[in-house]
């Protein structure tokens, strides 16, 4: 078994920790987040070409569109287009607005689907997927709290705040995208880092309680947490293996 000392290094973790939030914390007071589709409402549609879809001249003939704030990307194929852009609450820009601009350029295909996003519709989303976390989180700690202790509650509940802030914090900082699809990562974050908590919280509960265990507060809770470190890397291993595959078979921009 490894012998990281944790405990002794706990400082610096802290500090790295803080430093982010704060950086965090003032981007989303004062840039906020860049609200995709989803949230603002706005119209997706989906194209399918005979050949190989040339993305520039679709983003060219689209750009001709006043105040066309749009994603074209290709998805599951080449010959796949998917064309998003955001639309006002009067839809003055709609998919047929963007149709009639490639048929005017002669770079149409065959319209697979199209779909318009209210952005009442998107702001209910937003909200929903906020009140979702909140319960998560409230729900987790009354479960630990029984489960174990309080302070492992209160533990449990400042490590998912970390992350999910932190996250939040990354698409401030670098102007990404904030829509469903991040929304559920952002699920997932609180699923593992819910994991990785109740994991480290019980084996922590167990050498306490062990009688054979002998040795300070710093050293138990040192030694329970070099006891999970590989299966906690492995599961970010596995994860990442996925993330990977999903990144390179993915959709193409």
């Amino acid at each position: 078994m490894m012998n990281i000392p944790f405990v002794k290094t706990n400082l610096y973790g802290m500090a790295i920790s803080s430093v982010l939030l704060v950086i965090t914390l003032i981007s989303l007071s004062f840039k906020g987040l860049t609200l995709g589709l989803d949230f603002t409402g706005g119209v997706s549609l989906e194209l399918k070409y005979e050949q190989k879809a040339d993305l520039e001249r679709i983003r060219q003939s689209i750009s001709k569109i006043e105040n066309a704030n749009f994603v074209v990307l290709n998805y599951g194929s080449d010959e796949n287009v998917l064309i998003k852009f955001q639309s006002d609450e009067e839809l003055s820009i709609n998919a047929d607005t963007v149709i009639n601009q490639l048929e005017s350029d002669n770079y149409l295909g065959t319209v697979e689907k199209s779909e318009t996003i209210f952005p009442q519709i998107g702001e209910e989303l937003r909200d929903k997927g906020g009140i979702a976390i909140l319960v998560a989180m409230l729900v987790i700690l009354v479960y630990i709290i029984f489960r174990f202790q309080i302070k492992f509650g209160y533990g449990a509940i400042a490590a998912l705040f970390h992350d999910v802030l932190i996250i939040l914090g990354i698409f401030s900082v670098f102007n990404l995208v904030f829509d469903l699809s991040v929304l559920a990562a952002l699920l997932a974050i609180v699923g593992y880092s819910l994991n990785d908590s109740i994991v480290v919280s019980d084996r922590i509960r167990e050498n306490f309680m062990d009688e054979n265990k002998k040795g300070s507060t710093e050293v138990l809770i040192n030694e329970s947490l070099n006891q999970v470190f590989a299966r906690t890397i492995i599961t970010s291993f596995t994860t990442l293996l996925v993330l990977v595959a999903l990144l390179v078979a993915g959709v193409k921009r």
